[in-house]
């Protein structure tokens, strides 16, 4: 008999960079009754989180919202403003990356791949003055879009997003800037209109701390524009009708209404802690693992410290050690799972997430996970990362909400 209860004793340690740990508070709000998607209650529902959204993108303009995964608002983002044929500059920073610039080709696009320069591969986020020289290049101004991933989730490389516009702004460039932050939003600090982002995609299971099947599209003026013009097929995905169906809170097709009340409680959660306290406790997570990795004496796979990401940690094994069976013993001895590495990197890394639903001790269990389970896989280390993570952590405070006793 097949069952699917693999859960031993203690809460499992999903430490994998997403889908990242549901919060109780969030799980119960998902269980509330479904409504009538047709009814007042639900227009009520729509309207918040429609409004509270934005507030997380940090815009102004319309958020549009799918029962989908982060896949499909990438196709969202490329239909609703590109036609066939219609030359883009995709910058590969990683897998996700990669994966971006074969569903644009999938599409009818013509796809210009950009990489760094050096011969390390996937260590370094995207390179503004790259992207200026190129788009000088085009005086044609054959390239109608550059797609860039802010936070890559295989490679844990946060690229500066306000500095690629700063490049294509220097260029006089009209394209459009469409940005991948799927795992960056509600984690790293992420601005909408003040970087000047045409598109911005994202999804429900990393920073907003939900289960996988919502997805974004925050979009620009420019880009609604572009979207009247664009002859790419879309129905399903259509920005125009779901725009003005959101503007009492329906949508033209039947929303995920239990997803809605979790991405409700999300927001209140994130937006009540405030986000800049929210960027700083990733920002602290992410110093004490990387001090760990470093007592360790191993790579991060990022190798430029100015884009480190605060989500993720990409770990390096040495030669002749395999990333993967690393994990393995990690995960049946201790319970715990990491990310793979992806693609190029497939056995060469793993990835510790440190996002969302998370606090000190969480990761000190799953930093003690990866020390026991290097040192069971014969990797060997220079010191205590779990020793260096404590030190970190006990010497630079939490910001928390204040408790008040009883």
């Amino acid at each position: 008999m097949l069952t699917l209860d693999f859960h031993p004793t203690g809460r499992h340690f999903l430490q994998i960079p997403g889908p990242s740990p549901v919060p109780d508070r969030i799980l119960r709000a998902m269980s509330l009754p479904t409504i009538d998607h047709r009814g007042p209650e639900f227009a009520a529902l729509g309207l918040k989180v429609l409004a509270d959204v934005k507030k997380i993108f940090q815009t102004q303009q319309p958020v549009i919202i799918y029962p989908a995964s982060g896949t499909g608002a990438w196709e969202a983002a490329l239909v609703n403003t590109l036609s066939p044929g219609d030359q883009v500059l995709m910058v590969e920073t990683g897998h996700f990356a990669a994966l971006w610039q074969k569903l644009a080709d999938r599409l009818g696009l013509k796809t210009e791949v950009m990489r760094h320069p050096g011969a390390e591969v996937w260590r370094h986020g995207v390179d503004a003055g790259q992207i200026e020289a190129r788009l000088k290049a085009d005086t044609q101004h054959a390239i109608k879009a550059v797609c860039v991933v802010h936070n890559e989730t295989s490679t844990g490389v946060t690229s500066n997003i306000a500095a690629v516009r700063k490049a294509m702004d220097a260029a006089r460039h009209p394209a459009l800037l469409l940005v991948d932050t799927i795992s960056g939003l509600g984690s790293a600090d992420y601005r909408h209109d003040e970087w000047g982002v045409d598109v911005s995609i994202s999804g429900s299971q990393k920073g907003l701390m939900l289960p996988p099947g919502i997805s974004f599209n925050a979009v620009s003026a420019k880009a609604l524009e572009a979207s009247k013009r664009a002859t790419l097929p879309k129905a399903f995905w259509a920005w125009d009708e779901i725009i003005e169906m959101n503007k009492s809170g329906y949508w033209p097709s039947t929303p995920n209404t239990n997803l809605l009340y979790a991405l409700s409680e999300a927001c209140d959660m994130l937006l009540a802690h405030g986000l800049e306290a929210v960027f700083a406790r990733h920002q602290r997570w992410a110093v004490g693992v990387r001090a760990a990795v470093r007592a360790w004496g191993l790579q991060i796979q990022c190798a430029d410290a100015a884009v480190y990401s605060p989500v993720l940690t990409g770990v390096m094994m040495p030669a002749g050690i395999d990333a993967d069976a690393v994990r393995k013993i990690i995960y049946e001895r201790f319970d715990c799972s990491l990310g793979t590495g992806l693609g190029k990197v497939k056995g060469k890394m793993f990835r510790i997430g440190h996002l969302g639903d998370c606090n000190d001790l969480t990761l000190m269990a799953a930093l003690s996970g990866c020390e026991m389970g290097l040192k069971l896989a014969g990797v060997k280390l220079a010191g205590s990362g779990v020793q260096a993570a404590m030190d970190h952590f006990s010497s630079h405070a939490a910001v928390v909400p204040e408790r008040k006793a009883a």
